[in-house]
């Protein structure tokens, strides 16, 4: 046992480290934490990584740097005729009252339809179960033909006067038309004038 412990002693004390940054330790080659340092600079981030809000406790979205949601391009716009192609309402054909941009939802008419129940706000006055249209993810929608009656895909063309409009791709037909827009805004005013006269009685 002795003879071990002074054979182990004697290892020991015959190596020697310096604080030299060339001398070795077992075959390892030591250096200095400044000479570490000037080998490998660290560089700062060219691409700042984006910044991400909290939309649900498993689900991260992308932001803008002030924290606004990037908004995200569609297929469909307001007033567009869509059929649904996934989910309970498959099948169903209805008109899209409202485009949300940040989500990448719509909501269409007399489709999705969630129960809604209503307090009576005043004495005396009953409440109320009413129906009201829920937001539908865009890709669960495609654009529907009333003519040709099928779905199809949208495609972007440039007419010869320099408009950009959409188009469906199987049938040809335009989507973007000023006709079908003075239409849209027609039956938009009607409808606000027939809710303030409403709400003025």
């Amino acid at each position: 046992m002795a003879t071990m412990m002074t054979s182990l002693q004697s290892s020991f004390t015959s190596l020697s480290i310096s604080s030299n940054s060339n001398s070795s330790f077992l075959g390892q080659r030591l250096l200095s934490p400044l000479s570490l340092s000037a080998a490998s600079p660290v560089k700062p981030a060219q691409n700042p990584c984006l910044v991400y809000a909290k939309l649900k406790r498993w689900e991260r979205k992308k932001c803008k740097p002030n924290s606004l949601p990037i908004l995200h391009k569609m297929h469909v716009k307001f007033g567009d005729t869509v059929k649904v192609i996934s989910g309970r309402d498959k099948g169903k054909i209805g008109e899209v009252t409202k485009i949300f941009t940040h989500n990448s939802t719509i909501v269409i008419k007399d489709v999705n339809l969630k129960t809604k129940h209503m307090k009576s706000r005043e004495e005396g006055e009953p409440g109320q179960i009413l129906k009201i249209e829920a937001p539908i993810h865009s890709s669960n929608v495609m654009l529907y033909s009333k003519e040709k009656e099928v779905v199809s895909r949208v495609g972007h063309k440039v007419l010869e006067d320099g408009q950009k409009v959409r188009y469906l791709i199987k049938t040809g037909e335009l989507i973007d038309t000023i006709e079908k827009w003075k239409q849209l805004k027609e039956a938009k005013d009607k409808e606000t004038t027939q809710v303030a006269a409403g709400s003025a009685s």
